[in-house]
């Protein structure tokens, strides 16, 4: 069962990163907004760790003039990745679904 947790964590986490890639997509005009970004890797030490998955502000310099530092096109590009990561993981999820249905009926 540890293996359906981490998919279970991994999907919650690419869920959190959607929603965060899109509500800086959303922003993307809004003077002074700082994206916001979940990483993976750290989001699997918090989950180990504390078990909380955690949205970190970037407050690296500023793309415009306006204080906002989205940059829509790498926005696309985590968006797609986030999507690929996501997918990959159901699959995972379907795969050792299968699996096990086929032990439980002997098939």
């Amino acid at each position: 069962m540890e293996i359906y947790n981490l998919i279970k964590n991994g999907l919650n986490a690419s869920q959190l990163r959607s929603e965060t890639i899109a509500n800086n997509i959303a922003n993307v005009n809004t003077p002074d907004y700082k994206r916001k970004y979940v990483s993976f890797e750290e989001t699997l030490d918090d989950i180990n760790n504390v078990g909380k998955i955690e949205v970190k502000e970037d407050n690296t310099t500023s793309v415009r003039s306006d204080g906002n530092n989205v940059d829509l096109e790498n926005e696309k590009v985590n968006q797609a990745a986030n999507t690929l990561m996501y997918n990959g993981l159901v699959s995972i999820t379907n795969i050792k679904l299968t699996m096990a249905k086929s032990v439980i009926t002997g098939r």
